[in-house]
């Protein structure tokens, strides 16, 4: 799992009833994109967070790409 700031972290609800979570990443603290993250909910908490299987990052912008060399 590789995010960074300004991504979203959404985390599906593990039983029935329970509501999806979206959280902003506000910080990444582990190398390389890595986990574990500051994350901020809608609500206005903020929490340290090591996601699992259950939460998927979303991409807020795109990643400029190298240009290919001839």
């Amino acid at each position: 799992m590789e995010a960074h700031a300004g991504d979203r972290l959404l985390t599906h609800g593990r039983t029935v009833g329970q509501h999806d979570r979206v959280a902003e990443i506000v910080e990444v603290l582990g190398a390389g994109g890595t986990p574990p993250y500051r994350v901020r909910f809608e609500d206005g908490h903020e929490h340290l967070i090591s996601p699992g299987p259950d939460s998927v990052v979303q991409h807020t912008h795109t990643r400029k790409q190298a240009p290919e060399t001839p």
